[in-house]
């Protein structure tokens, strides 16, 4: 593998390591749902630990990226990957984690303005850009529920709702595009092809859009809200591990390693996000 590539996993790793061992004495102190979703904010610093790597390692590729009117490409580059570093730490280590949350949205709704939609007159009848525009907006909402959730008052509230309701949404998009595109890879639906050698893709995906589409319903009308987080969240977790974790493994040693990471980075983000829809301003967790 590449050192850009062992980058990854080594902070994806590392940060699994640390949150899990971090947030241990709370999930134990929880009980149901909730000890699942505490495991969002973890999973949320593994997936943004994965990415500052790659940004690291491979910023003249991602600078291309950068809008062409922001000057110095590199320098953002770089700092959009000390920024998830900086965001993954302090989710790991639970220290101003509304501010990190809040921020980390915000920057994620930045790239959708400033790179996803300046694509809209180009790709206005593509799904996959669609899916990927929504899927930044549908990330950043997690966030600001998480936000919401440790911030007392009307604005955390707003917070909750609002960033609720678009990952809701979201769910609901994504588990009917698993109907529509059953050999496409679930969870993120995105433009890869499920692999010949995985046994049953059509039905893995038929399920994976169940549980998207019913949990994203109960997001959106506010009912059993925790439980269908947490189902949904824990689905994606295993589809990371089980899924895409495999087809890493057979890929890690070609030219698609990197995509390989980001599969995983993405749906582990995804899961994350799905777990964050599960907070709110109910109780401060803390």
């Amino acid at each position: 593998m590449s050192v850009g590539v062992w980058a990854m996993v080594a902070a994806g790793v590392a940060a699994l390591i640390a949150g899990l061992a971090l947030v241990w004495p709370r999930v134990r102190a929880e009980a149901g749902a909730e000890k699942i979703l505490l495991l969002g904010p973890v999973f949320m610093a593994v997936a943004l630990a994965i990415f500052a790597a790659e940004h690291f390692t491979a910023a003249h590729d991602l600078m291309g990226i950068v809008p062409k009117w922001l000057p110095g490409p590199l320098f953002w580059t770089y700092f959009v990957g000390v920024a998830w570093m900086l965001a993954a730490i302090s989710f790991v280590v639970w220290r101003e984690v509304r501010w990190s949350a809040l921020l980390t949205a915000v920057m994620l709704l930045l790239i959708v303005i400033t790179i996803d939609l300046p694509g809209v007159p180009k790709f206005p009848h593509t799904r996959f850009f669609w899916i990927l525009t929504v899927r930044e907006t549908c990330f950043a909402s997690g966030l600001l529920v998480l936000a919401g959730s440790l911030w007392r008052g009307a604005f955390g509230n707003a917070l909750v709702r609002v960033g609720r309701i678009v990952v809701g949404a979201t769910m609901v998009f994504y588990g009917i595009e698993h109907f529509f595109y059953p050999r496409n890879v679930p969870g993120v639906p995105l433009e890869k092809m499920t692999p010949g050698w995985i046994p049953a893709p059509v039905l893995i995906a038929y399920v994976v859009g169940m549980v998207l589409l019913v949990a994203g319903v109960a997001l959106l009308i506010g009912w059993r809200v925790q439980l269908a987080a947490a189902t949904a969240g824990a689905v994606l977790v295993v589809l990371t591990a089980f899924f895409y974790g495999p087809i890493f493994l057979t890929e890690m040693h070609t030219t698609l390693a990197v995509e390989g990471m980001n599969y995983i980075g993405d749906t582990l983000m995804f899961a994350a996000t799905v777990l964050l829809a599960g907070w709110g301003t109910e109780r401060e967790r803390v």
